[in-house]
């Protein structure tokens, strides 16, 4: 009967965020307020339980990376890359959208991919406000990118640091695995850009002439901050890629970096606290309690079951389920919890195949799968969740459907584009 009310508490949430009919934040409390009420998950496992509640990981690394780009944009740095890409672009939406594409991506495979699109976001939108263009296009093609990025290395997107720590695989088995991959389907991602996003590039010429009369130098405000911005930044990216060696989590080194800038920046709280997306951190607090609840009551559990016994015992076979549920899950739900849940399943089949080669591609199969099918839709990764609500909060709302229309469609693509990808690597020449 729980996992019953479980899913029908998060179908009806889901409608209700999908089409926008009340605001996704309420709707998200509300939907944890029900099942904590109707007993089918308790406070113990919404608020202290890793498996099943609130991923506070998560949500102090946004809160951390949101103060420390707020203590940023006091520098001006946004304003000078955003002058400096459209100036290198000549001035052409198209180039500066794959310019900030490549950006996006190249980053999000050193950063996680919710730190990359907070960084990146603003200066998205300075770019679009130069040229005088729509910008939700754009932020829309750098979280897809940042997706893509993101899963070519072990700290990239949360479900590798998930899959990493139940296989023991290390950095550098993600890089010699999925690298390639990601290599190839981000040169995919750039070339469909243009069809993926016609209609997106016109600019007046006058805007092309003003924004490329300007001087990047100027932007900056002070100097003197944007030193140590960028010294807190460089620990904090050192702490991140170190995160194996240091043992320090991401929203902890996130909280310490944020706690540092402030005190040697001495911002006022109203400074560095205006840019803290609170709508955006409720929205996760109560969708993690609706997953949670989904994931106590055993009914992802037994959908990831379904799915593993429906192979048989062909390795291939397994790999291409695993490989397409995990895009299909992954773009339904959140894909960190989804990728927590199933990696114990994934154990298990690995331990039945005797192949090596085979079994390891079950661990790429579940990370492309959940990576890539975080695209989907606007609640599938927490990155796509982020980037709504900057969009949202800068007056220019994305909508469920304007990101699903383009998000599914790149999701099919790049899953198509896996596919032969594991085979041939996998079951041919492995």
């Amino acid at each position: 009967m729980s996992g019953t009310i479980a899913v029908a508490v998060f179908v009806v949430a889901y409608l209700f965020i999908a089409t926008e009919k009340l605001p996704k934040t309420a709707v998200a409390l509300t939907g944890a307020g029900i099942v904590l009420a109707l007993g089918v998950t308790g406070s113990a496992d919404a608020f202290y339980s890793h498996e099943t509640g609130i991923d506070w990981d998560v949500i102090f690394l946004l809160l951390g990376m949101m103060i420390i780009v707020g203590v940023l944009r006091k520098t001006g740095v946004f304003e000078f890359v955003a002058i400096w890409a459209a100036k290198r672009a000549k001035g052409s939406p198209r180039r500066v959208m794959i310019l900030l594409v490549l950006i996006t991506a190249v980053a999000s495979a050193f950063l996680d991919n919710v730190t990359t699109v907070l960084l990146i976001a603003p200066v998205t939108l300075l770019v679009c406000d130069r040229l005088d263009i729509n910008p939700v296009p754009f932020l829309i093609a750098e979280v897809l990118a940042s997706n893509i990025g993101g899963a070519a290395t072990l700290i990239g997107d949360p479900p590798n640091i998930i899959i990493g720590s139940r296989a023991g695989l290390t950095f550098n088995d993600f890089l010699v695995n999925m690298a390639p991959i990601v290599a190839i389907e981000l040169i995919v991602f750039t070339l469909i850009l243009p069809w993926v996003f016609r209609g997106s590039f016109r600019v007046h010429p006058d805007r092309v002439a003003d924004v490329l009369a300007l001087n990047e130098r100027e932007a900056i405000q002070d100097r003197g901050l944007l030193v140590k911005c960028g010294v807190v930044l460089l620990g904090v990216f050192i702490a991140f890629v170190g995160h194996s060696v240091f043992h320090v989590e991401p929203s902890v080194v996130a909280l310490l970096g944020a706690g540092v800038l402030v005190l040697i920046s001495r911002s006022r709280p109203k400074d560095y606290l205006a840019s803290v997306e609170w709508e955006t951190l409720l929205f996760f607090a109560g969708l993690f309690v609706m997953i949670g609840a989904l994931v106590k009551t055993g009914v992802i559990g037994n959908l990831a079951r379904l799915a593993a016994d429906a192979t048989g015992g062909n390795a291939l076979l397994a790999v291409m389920l695993i490989l397409g549920v995990s895009a299909l899950l992954s773009g339904v739900i959140d894909n960190i919890p989804y990728v927590a849940t199933m990696s114990p399943l994934v154990l298990e089949l690995t331990n039945n195949i005797a192949d090596p080669t085979h079994s390891e591609a079950l661990w790429w199969s579940l990370a492309l799968g959940a990576d890539f099918g975080g695209n989907m839709t606007a609640v599938g990764a927490s990155a796509n969740v982020v980037v709504l609500g900057i969009a949202a909060r800068a007056g220019s709302p994305i909508s469920f459907w304007e990101f699903t229309k383009k998000g599914a469609l790149v999701t099919v693509i790049t899953i198509v584009i896996a596919a032969p990808y594991l085979w041939l690597r996998y079951f041919v020449l492995g």
